[in-house]
């Protein structure tokens, strides 16, 4: 992943996770039993249920993996920031005490 569009990356994802989320709880309401339908029939009506709900949490789950795994990188980047800033830091603090300790000193007024 590159740096430039990483946010649309996470959001990207963000949307894909909520849309299945979304399509989860339009599924997850259990089949009843329909006690005019034989045995076999409302085993296989609740079987395709619970394939459905399957393949959506398992959607949901790679989303979650692939979003996850952009924030981390997204987060190693800012760290990355984080440590040059530092680097920056301490060489400009370097250079500031080092432009005041050559800075000669003025002489005292003779009376």
């Amino acid at each position: 992943m590159t740096n430039t569009g990483a946010g649309e990356i996470i959001y990207g994802l963000r949307k894909k996770i909520q849309e299945i989320q979304s399509d989860l709880r339009q599924i997850d309401e259990p089949v009843s039993d329909m006690p005019e339908m034989i045995e076999s029939t409302n085993l296989l009506r609740s079987n395709e249920y619970l394939s459905a709900t399957n393949q959506k949490k398992t959607e949901l789950l790679f989303a979650y993996e692939q979003y996850s795994k952009s924030l981390e990188e997204l987060l190693e980047s800012v760290f990355d920031i984080q440590k040059d800033l530092k680097e920056i830091l301490k060489e400009q603090s370097s250079l500031i005490s080092t432009k005041k300790s050559t800075k000669p000193k003025a002489k005292p007024k003779k009376k």
